[in-house]
């Protein structure tokens, strides 16, 4: 077996662009996990929660209280409610175009939380009352308050999405590619060389 060419300079794609299969089978674990706990936890919500009194619990740190909501947070935009499937799937299209080169273990797990959430809050708004594509979203938990008095009332497809979002932002503060790289401070890859390593390691 002959030994990898050199990185050469300025390149940042020794891996030529191909998704890794297990990044990519990662990305869909979350996702479908992260969606069926969305859908799951609604439906116990809309069972259990429907025509009662929001239920108290950990000491009044959280509240079990179900609400429709046509907007986004706090119902910012609940005329518009046809807008936020559009950009769901704009997210969605997004996410798929970027596993086409995902070789990032880290990014995996961020993009899926991301795509799981979507997809469980798009659910609602193509198969909820009161319509196709104005369906509301429901929400059952909120915090300090029974009726989000100081946090808006969200669910785990809200969850999924802030945690993706929180570890994409970490990934890229810290340098992390989607890749499976890491940029140097001359905005190389710092870890190129690693990553040709392995990729040998996988061809062996």
């Amino acid at each position: 077996m002959t030994a990898a060419p050199p990185a050469e300079p300025g390149r940042t794609d020794p891996g030529g662009g191909k998704p890794r299969p297990r990044a990519v089978a990662i990305l869909a674990g979350v996702a479908l996990v992260a969606l069926v706990a969305d859908l799951v936890t609604k439906h116990l919500a809309l069972a259990a929660l429907s025509d009662r009194e929001p239920v108290r619990v950990l000491g009044g740190l959280v509240y079990l209280s179900l609400t429709r909501n046509s907007g986004a947070a706090w119902s910012i935009g609940a005329n518009y409610t046809w807008v936020f499937p559009l950009i769901t799937i704009g997210v969605v299209g997004w996410i798929v175009w970027m596993a086409l080169r995902l070789r990032s273990l880290p990014w995996a797990i961020s993009l899926g939380l991301v795509l799981g959430g979507a997809l469980g809050n798009l659910m609602d708004r193509i198969f909820r009352a009161p319509s196709p594509f104005h369906g509301h979203v429901v929400d059952m938990i909120s915090v300090f308050g029974p009726y989000g008095e100081y946090f808006p009332v969200f669910n785990l497809a809200d969850s999924s999405l802030v945690c993706g979002v929180l570890l994409a932002v970490l990934l890229e503060l810290t340098g992390r590619q989607r890749d499976g790289r890491r940029a140097g401070r001359d905005g190389g890859s710092a870890d190129a060389g690693a990553t040709a390593d392995a990729e040998q390691r996988e061809r062996a």
